[in-house]
């Protein structure tokens, strides 16, 4: 546990089911239980793998909650069971996983949140392609859009995170050996998701931001401890973050791809990540919340502006706020009768000379 009461949390992170996340997870949880931790299994997801059930033998599990929903039984963690319980440490399998209509919160990351404001430290498991802001590029790069995600902002404030990799060669031939599918779901899964190419791409995306995590702790931990040096005694201040991006949405579908965007950006810049929408837009006002919804969850902070010019609202904005890149999509196009005329994105383009844009396209499938 923390000093601050809550608990800690480590994030086993692989880009594949099959790469060993779980199986990796209980062995350091029987680490622990040899070490007379007080540690639970509080969510445990089989998937019929021999090896991984085997590492769960000695253990305390937790009984699951059964639900019903549209006429069937759905088992899901017993969150307030393992609260009261209060273990030192709680195994939890699947922290992307979207729960059953019914319980009280949607996600199972919202569940850990939970047990570490108890004081519960947790052990969990994911992939990279449940993370939000990877989301387009996971589509684009597999073409399945991954409806389970998780805020980047989660992730990265978890304690610790341990990047469990294979081969993509290596992991096709546990296929084929059917240790991690029945041979006939196997077969099925190297034909589709399970490409030699997919999981290339899956396993490039883990590994840069796994390394981006290592970076940013590592440039926490040197901050902290400038801070308890003698220059910060003697007044010494780090420099301040001075890139900050502005997120430019509309009722579109587009906006989505331009929050993730945005966010991914100001990530790896250390930078703030603002959105804005300029208008009343009653047409779209339910799909602009939306959006706005969305770009809070992912710790975005958000504004609406009344007016009707919309690239001169912006930039006085952006100047206001010292906005120093602006992410917005492309205009609609024009009516031939209106073909010479500046189109929004244009006109932002010319009052914003000191300041970087960038034009997100929407790309259609």
């Amino acid at each position: 546990m923390s000093q601050t009461g809550k608990g800690r949390l480590k994030v086993y992170l692989g880009y594949a089911a099959g790469v060993g996340k779980t199986y990796r997870m209980l062995e350091e949880a029987q680490e622990l239980r040899h070490k007379g931790v007080d540690i639970v299994i509080a969510y445990f997801e089989p998937h019929g793998r021999k090896e991984t059930i085997a590492k769960t033998a000695g253990f305390e599990v937790i009984p699951r909650r059964v639900l019903t929903y549209a006429g069937s039984e759905f088992e899901e963690m017993d969150v307030e069971a393992v609260v009261r319980r209060k273990p030192a440490v709680a195994v939890v399998d699947e922290f992307a996983h979207t729960n059953v209509p019914g319980c009280d919160q949607v996600k199972r990351w919202q569940n850990v949140h939970t047990l570490l404001e108890a004081g519960i430290d947790v052990l969990t498991t994911m992939n990279v392609q449940h993370l939000e802001s990877l989301n387009d590029q996971v589509f684009h790069a597999t073409g399945i859009r991954v409806r389970e995600t998780v805020p980047d902002w989660v992730v990265d404030e978890a304690d610790e995170l341990v990047f469990i990799d294979l081969t993509p060669r290596a992991l096709r031939n546990r296929l084929e050996r059917g240790v991690v599918y029945s041979q006939e779901k196997a077969r099925r899964a190297m034909e589709n998701f399970f490409t030699e190419s997919n999981l290339t791409a899956l396993r490039e995306m883990a590994l840069r931001h796994t390394a981006h995590e290592v970076e940013e702790k590592l440039d926490a931990s040197a901050a902290d401890s400038l801070e308890d040096s003698t220059q910060a005694q003697a007044g010494f201040k780090p420099p301040s973050r001075h890139e900050r991006i502005l997120v430019c949405l509309t009722g579109r579908p587009s906006s989505a791809i331009l929050i993730r965007r945005g966010k991914r950006v100001a990530d790896y810049l250390h930078a703030d990540c603002l959105a804005v929408h300029i208008g009343e837009d009653s047409a779209n006002r339910e799909a602009v919340e939306r959006h706005m919804t969305f770009a809070r969850n992912l710790r975005i902070e958000t504004h609406v502006i009344p007016g009707t010019d919309i690239s001169s609202a912006v930039v006085s904005f952006a100047r206001a706020r010292g906005v120093t890149q602006i992410f917005l999509g492309r205009s609609a196009p024009l009516p031939w009768w209106k073909r010479y005329r500046e189109t929004t994105v244009q006109k932002l383009v010319r009052q914003a000379r000191d300041m970087q844009i960038t034009i997100v396209a929407e790309r259609r499938h």
